[in-house]
């Protein structure tokens, strides 16, 4: 979830019960370097990312698109 560009934190803390800095810290130890700063700087000040960025018409955790039935 933490990969995925339009998860937000809040989301990923609902269902994990880990707030954005254990995320990070998380990923900083599962990622090799480059692909760390890479995510980080990907996501940071992202408004998928963050629901206080957010637009307040979004009331969904995902995209509709993401979870494609087979």
């Amino acid at each position: 979830m933490a990969w995925e560009d339009r998860t937000p934190f809040d989301a990923i803390e609902k269902s994990f019960g880990l707030s954005e800095s254990q995320v990070i810290e998380l990923m900083r130890s599962q990622l090799k370097r480059s692909s760390f700063e890479l995510w980080r700087k990907r996501v940071t000040g992202r408004a998928t990312k963050h629901s206080a960025l957010r637009s307040k018409e979004v009331q969904r955790a995902y995209c509709p698109t993401q979870y494609k039935s087979k």
